[in-house]
């Protein structure tokens, strides 16, 4: 009987880059990212089949380029970073391009799918053992208690429903 090894990947940050944009007074989009996060990938083999994926952002790195608007997404409005200071994923199926797995913010737990682009494997000029995804996906951010809102003057919603999510991500293997 064979036994088979997990191959351990760890997430190369200086190439990774976890981000969602929302659309602000319905007329633009506003874009930002996690600066503090961690991602690790378990694997059967190279072809990711059936790969086991973690995601943890810290939220208190949120930087959306607007130091007021990231401390009103740290706040109770939003995030409510004292209380809750992660937001996580853990994947429970992957089937090469659909990821399933758990979402949770503010302790609401939620099942999401997201689209993968798998880019392949390369071996680096160091001899390093790389990885490269772009997953993408929609997430509605009142699912996740993230409810503050406000109208203008004329009637239109400050902050969208709709976040979408733009994770680029590359893993060393171990």
């Amino acid at each position: 009987m064979e036994i088979a090894t997990k191959t351990k990947w760890n997430i190369d940050a200086a190439h990774s880059e976890i981000s969602f944009r929302v659309r602000h007074m319905m007329i633009s989009m506003v874009t930002g990212h996690f600066e503090n996060f961690n991602a690790l990938a378990e694997t059967q083999n190279n072809s990711f089949d059936d790969a086991k994926f973690v995601f943890i952002a810290q939220v208190e790195s949120i930087n959306s380029k607007n130091k007021d608007r990231d401390e009103h997404l740290k706040s109770d409005d939003f995030f409510d970073v004292r209380v809750y200071p992660e937001i996580k994923y853990v994947s429970k199926d992957f089937d090469g391009k659909i990821l399933i797995g758990d979402l949770t913010i503010k302790d609401i737990t939620k099942e999401i799918s997201l689209s993968v682009d798998f880019n392949g494997i390369v071996i680096d000029p160091f001899g390093q053992t790389k990885a490269g995804f772009e997953i993408t996906g929609n997430i509605n951010r009142k699912d996740f208690d993230l409810t503050w809102s406000a109208v203008t003057e004329a009637g239109g919603i400050i902050v969208g429903d709709t976040v979408k999510l733009i994770i680029d991500l590359q893993f060393i293997k171990e």
